[in-house]
């Protein structure tokens, strides 16, 4: 049906040019509320949220294709003027959150990194079966706790926090608990070697893992 369709659906990409003849008949710009974007326009109004816009799209114009993940998270840190740094990190990918924290307090920046099993609580304590644990269970294995890294993070007075290498989940609580503005710099995919558009990409191939969702190739 033709409102099941969204973005997803859409070959013509016409809101980037606000080319209103080109809307598909599904396009969510072609019928949008005026009360509802003039509602949404408001919010940016809001003092950080306008320095937050405004800033990552002069970073975007000016750098586009030019800095890495790791160069732009650095080049917007430095122009929202924040000092204190969090960091929510995989247990897993501590090295990778090592370096990007002396690269970080090699700009002067203040910086504090919690690894997500922080607080050592067995994973039973939250309901979790024995036999979930990653050990198979009889012995202690201790929890991811995003919400526990948001509050020590929280406690620290971190002006913004960037996750690297949170399972999928673990990322959504630390999100939803975050006192301070988040970004992401790493996204957990020990297949692919933490590069999930990978998968993707290769889904229209003849090594597809996702055939049966996407049906035969064209």
């Amino acid at each position: 049906m033709e409102g099941n369709f969204s973005c997803a659906d859409c070959y013509v990409k016409a809101c980037r040019s606000a080319s209103a003849e080109k809307y598909p008949a599904f396009c969510p710009t072609k019928d949008l509320d005026p009360d509802t974007l003039r509602e949404v326009l408001d919010k940016y109004g809001d003092e950080e949220t306008e320095k937050i816009t405004v800033t990552s799209a002069c970073v975007e114009s000016e750098f586009y294709c030019r800095l890495t993940r790791v160069e732009e998270t650095i080049e917007f840190i430095e122009r929202m003027g924040y000092h204190k740094i969090g960091v929510a990190a995989c247990a897993g990918l501590l090295t990778e959150a090592r370096t990007f924290t002396k690269i970080l307090r090699a700009h002067n920046l203040d910086v504090y990194t919690v690894c997500c099993k922080c607080g050592a609580v067995d994973k039973t304590a939250v309901g979790i079966p024995e036999e979930k644990k990653l050990n198979g269970g009889g012995a202690h294995e201790s929890m991811c706790n995003p919400i526990l890294q948001a509050k020590l993070l929280e406690e620290k007075e971190t002006e913004f926090n960037v996750v690297i290498g949170l399972c999928v989940g673990h990322d959504t609580l630390f999100l939803k608990h975050s006192a301070a503005p988040v970004t992401v710099l790493i996204v957990k995919d020990r297949v692919l070697g933490h590069n999930p558009v990978q998968a993707l990409y290769m889904a229209n191939t003849r090594f597809s893992r996702f055939k049966k969702e996407l049906g035969p190739r064209a």
